[in-house]
């Protein structure tokens, strides 16, 4: 049997438990004792299938998905009872890790959709700041304020870093989500807002460049930067998975396969809130600190973003 066939025939059975899956998040007990006796004939059903396909296709994707499948569906009938701080702890020591390694190609495809408009917008803003301003109107303010040699982001301590703290999270927060909700518009959204803001960075940096202002504003960028970022691409990446499940379903339905992305996404969403939550805090009291040596700025980037990926690389393989 080839594998297509293979998955054409047992298609409708995995779907299905999926579907139990999902309700039995809430705990077992959401489920009727009809709905629990057919989770556990699926369970099994998948563990052989998995078997089969280890055996027969064992470099094909359906081995890959039935393993994921077969570990989350025993998760839920086999684990043991624990507290609500059991689950949160879990969460962003095994889930959110393991979910952001899974999915490392879209926050990829995230990061090269965002650099590449930066790369562009860089190198008009190197050449001719006003073929930046041509393409977003509104950053005539940011680049008077290069050309005057005025570092804008020193409001930040005149406004008072704890509430500016406070709305730069929320911000950047809110910059995450459009770029993961983007991707129920077939990702469309997600792009845009990906290359958007990858060009508003590149021209201003580009500009910087120009007029020998590049040191005050990496001086500001460079702390907070690194996370800052890549919680965007991450974020962008979940958007990403929800458009490419719309187009490309693969062996599911349209339907299957954009709730299995969103469950991922929504996964990624929810484990960047506190990397937000560190980067604001970063970026409301480091970043625009006068007295704060360049060289301890650097190390601030350095360490937080070794740390960061150290945690998502490393944290819940056992």
């Amino acid at each position: 049997m080839l594998a297509e066939e293979f998955i054409n025939l047992k298609r409708p059975a995995w779907e299905r438990l999926t579907h139990l899956i999902g309700h039995a998040r809430l705990g077992l007990t959401g489920l009727s004792a009809e709905e629990l006796q057919e989770l556990g004939r699926l369970y099994r059903q998948a563990t052989s299938d998995l078997a089969v396909a280890r055996r027969d296709y064992p470099t094909h994707l359906v081995s890959a998905y039935l393993n994921g499948l077969v570990a989350e569906a025993h998760g839920y009938i086999y684990r043991e009872k624990s507290t609500r701080w059991q689950d949160v702890g879990r969460f962003f020591t095994h889930t959110f890790p393991q979910a952001f390694r899974a999915t490392w190609g879209y926050t990829l495809a995230a990061f090269l959709m965002f650099i590449i408009p930066a790369l562009i917008g860089f190198g008009l803003g190197w050449r001719d700041p006003d073929a930046v301003t041509l393409v977003m109107p509104e950053l005539q303010g940011v680049i008077a304020d290069i050309q005057s040699e005025t570092e804008w982001w020193l409001r930040i301590n005149e406004d008072g870093r704890s509430s500016s703290a406070a709305f730069i999270m929320t911000n950047n927060i809110r910059v995450a989500f459009l770029a993961f909700a983007g991707g129920v518009t077939l990702g469309i959204l997600t792009l845009y807002v990906l290359m958007l803001n990858g060009f508003m960075l590149g021209g201003i940096a580009g500009v910087a460049q120009r007029f020998d202002f590049a040191d005050n504003l990496w001086g500001f960028v460079m702390a907070h930067g690194v996370v800052e970022l890549s919680v965007i691409f991450i974020a962008g990446g979940a958007g990403l998975q929800l458009g490419w499940a719309i187009v490309r379903p693969g062996w599911h339905t349209r339907r299957a396969a954009l709730v299995l992305a969103a469950r991922r996404a929504v996964v990624l969403l929810v484990g960047c809130v506190p990397l937000l939550i560190g980067a604001g805090i970063i970026e409301g009291f480091i970043s625009p600190a006068q007295g704060l040596p360049l060289a301890v700025k650097g190390l601030v980037a350095f360490t937080s973003g070794v740390a960061m990926y150290a945690y998502l690389l490393r944290s819940g393989r056992d």
